[in-house]
């Protein structure tokens, strides 16, 4: 069974690709039924995997950026590491 997903935000590549520096390669490891499931999406969306991969990255960290529980431990880290580095 394929597990649904919410459809892509395609405004996401609009609001993203022009902020994309150079490309960084990186490596993930799925399950074989995730690995299925995105595929699907890519190709009922009629995009590239890697699209869709960037666009899920894209819609989850500007998630998080507006969680305000994300917000208070990103401010905690970085007193930390202000803190570290007045040492």
């Amino acid at each position: 069974m394929i597990p649904r997903y919410p459809a892509i935000d395609k405004s996401f590549f609009k609001r993203y690709d022009y902020l994309m520096k150079p490309a960084k390669a990186m490596t993930i490891r799925l399950s074989a039924e995730q690995a299925e499931a995105l595929e699907t999406v890519a190709s009922i969306e009629d995009l590239p995997v890697s699209e869709v991969i960037r666009a899920a990255i894209a819609q989850h960290i500007d998630t998080r950026k507006k969680d305000p529980s994300f917000q208070e431990g990103l401010k905690e880290k970085i007193k930390r590491e202000r803190r570290f580095l007045s040492e």
